[in-house]
């Protein structure tokens, strides 16, 4: 969301990143995908491959050299004075590139350090409390519900239609296994053939759903994500090398910075040897029940539901990993997407700790390395539109070892009026008060005043 071409009004068009005018090298390989069930994109033609109804920011997008539209293509780019860096291209859809030595070992080694002296917490996925009383806030009939979890509309439930729907869980993953446990706890499936009929389903008291979930004690393997993080400030007064990480990333992005300082601030995460993070995508739909957690302050709106809506995902490893722990993006440049054939059989290519092998492509964790992809799809007039649904990644179980990494998301706002309001409001809250007027997630300040030297 930068301005292009002036006027005073944020705008995501066909932007050209500051690293698309460089010079290009094109990689001689082509990376080789493993192919699920899905129909993915054969790369041998990719020179004529349309990339429809993507942001534009392709690195062929002022050099019109075609090659760049190719996996595996790499442009050098300058981001920081002393040295050069290299962007490869990993895929298509979603628009993913990795940057080796984005980082130095020495900035990957401070970054685990602050984010030691500040504290980790166990990383939760919406509380089954707050989850409740959103779902009572919601005039949904039973039979609605049905309806919504009957995708095949065949009158029935199968396993993988309740498994595609659990993204609204209280954080325990479910499996078929688990599903037929619930089933046979609450007494929802009296012929126990895992199928939900629509008077089974319509015979099943919803609140014995919410107090079985209530009281299952979950094992950390049984979590959508096991892992601990803690979130970093980056703005003015930080220490310098987080000041120069984000301008770092603002060069790359060669967004306004207005969007970047107003953004999350550095999450930084720690997965054990056994921790992993299903599937999932880093920007929720904004449907009329959502808003956006960082507008929500300005939008004057009540709704029950907010989701994080993040635009961009620049993420950072910031050590060798000694086994497992890739980032593993499922349907990465598949010709198609269908929620309901991620679960197929007893393969379900969402679950990091069963299936990740099967996932289309998996990125190895190498310190340094900073790989970053777009969320959204735009609308066609210049601002962002649906979530792009290719953008499905997760963090694959850590089978030795600790892993570290860091997560810079860009925040903008698809209604483009909230988002303007927002940068409007904080900028006459800078203006009155400084930084102590500014909402409290959008400036951590916790150990601001820490100087930690390299």
């Amino acid at each position: 969301p930068r301005r292009c071409g002036g006027g005073s009004e944020p705008r995501l068009s066909h932007c050209t990143p500051a690293w698309a005018t460089e010079q290009d090298s094109v990689s001689g390989g082509k990376k080789r995908l493993e192919g699920n069930s899905l129909n993915f994109i054969p790369k041998k033609v990719c020179e004529n491959h349309e990339i429809l109804g993507k942001i534009v920011v392709l690195l062929v997008a002022r050099s019109g050299d075609p090659a760049a539209r190719c996996v595996g293509h790499e442009r050098k780019v300058q981001l920081v004075t002393d040295r050069d860096h290299f962007i490869r291209t990993l895929s298509l859809k979603p628009l993913l590139f990795e940057i080796p030595g984005f980082l130095t070992d020495d900035e990957c080694r401070l970054i685990i350090h602050l984010a030691q002296m500040k504290g980790l917490q166990r990383s939760q996925i919406l509380p089954t409390e707050e989850y409740e009383e959103a779902m009572s806030t919601m005039q949904v009939s039973q039979l609605d519900l049905f309806q919504l979890l009957d995708q095949n509309r065949d009158g029935h439930l199968q396993l993988r239609e309740v498994l595609a729907q659990t993204r609204l869980g209280n954080g325990w993953w479910m499996t078929p296994e688990s599903i037929q446990e619930m089933y046979t706890a609450i007494k929802a499936d009296p012929d126990g053939d895992g199928v939900l009929s629509l008077q089974e389903f319509s015979n099943m008291d919803l609140r014995d759903f919410h107090k079985y979930m209530r009281s299952h004690k979950a094992e950390s393997s049984e979590l959508v994500r096991n892992s601990h993080h803690t979130w970093l400030y980056q703005g003015e007064g930080a220490h310098h090398v987080m000041r120069a990480i984000r301008q770092r990333v603002l060069r790359l992005t060669r967004l306004s910075p207005e969007i970047v300082e107003l953004s999350e601030p550095l999450q930084v995460v720690r997965y054990g040897e056994g921790g992993h993070y299903h599937a999932h995508v880093d920007s929720g739909p904004v449907y009329p029940e959502t808003i956006c957690s960082h507008t929500k302050l300005v939008a004057n709106e009540s709704v029950p539901f907010e989701t994080s809506c993040r635009y961009m995902t620049v993420l950072f490893y910031l050590n060798n990993v000694t086994g497992g722990g890739e980032t593993v993006f499922p349907v990465a440049d598949n010709r198609t997407y269908d929620e309901m054939s991620l679960i197929q059989d007893d393969v379900d290519l969402r679950d990091t700790r069963r299936h990740c092998d099967k996932g289309n492509l998996r990125v190895k964790p190498r310190q340094g390395t900073a790989v970053f992809w777009y969320n959204y799809l735009p609308d066609g007039q210049g601002w962002v539109g649906d979530v792009d649904d290719y953008s499905l990644h997760g963090g694959c179980l850590v089978t030795r070892g600790t892993k570290w990494i860091a997560n810079n998301w860009i925040n903008v706002d698809p209604s483009r009026a909230r988002q303007a309001l927002f940068q409007q409001e904080m900028a006459r809250l800078a203006r009155e008060g400084g930084a102590e007027s500014q909402p409290e997630w959008a400036l951590d300040r916790a150990y601001r005043d820490t100087r930690v030297e390299l």
